[in-house]
C-alpha cells in the first residue's frame, strides 16, 4: 500500500513539481534512495534469478519519479509527526468498517 500510495500522489501531480516524500516505510524510501539503483541494473532480479517482489509497482514509482525533483525522507512512524499521524488517520477513517462478533 505504501508504493501505491506515493505512486497515486506522483500520478496526481499535472506539471513537474519538486516534492518531498515523507513516509514511516523504510520500504519506499531506502528503496528508492539506496536500492533501486541495483535494482535496475541487476534487471529487478534477485540472487537467484527470480523478479523482486512488487517490481511493477517499482517501475511505476521510478518513472513517476523521473518527472519531478522528489526528495525521499523517512519519518518514524507513531511518533508524533503530524503529518504522518494526519496521514494514518486518514487511511484509518477509509478503511471500511469491519465487522466484529
Amino acid at each position: 500500500m505504501e508504493l501505491t500510495a506515493v505512486i497515486k500522489g506522483l500520478e496526481a501531480l499535472t506539471k513537474k513539481s519538486e516534492v518531498e516524500v515523507v513516509s514511516d516505510s523504510s520500504y519506499v524510501v531506502k528503496g528508492m534512495n539506496e536500492w533501486v539503483f541495483n535494482w535496475i541494473k541487476k534487471g529487478w532480479k534477485t540472487p537467484d534469478g527470480k523478479f523482486r517482489k512488487n517490481t511493477d509497482l517499482w517501475k511505476s514509482l521510478v518513472e513517476l519519479a523521473k518527472g519531478h525533483n522528489v526528495k525521499w525522507t523517512w519519518v518514524r512512524g507513531h511518533a508524533g509527526h503530524p503529518l504522518n499521524e494526519r496521514a494514518d488517520q486518514l487511511a484509518v477513517n477509509a478503511t471500511p468498517a469491519r465487522k466484529t462478533n
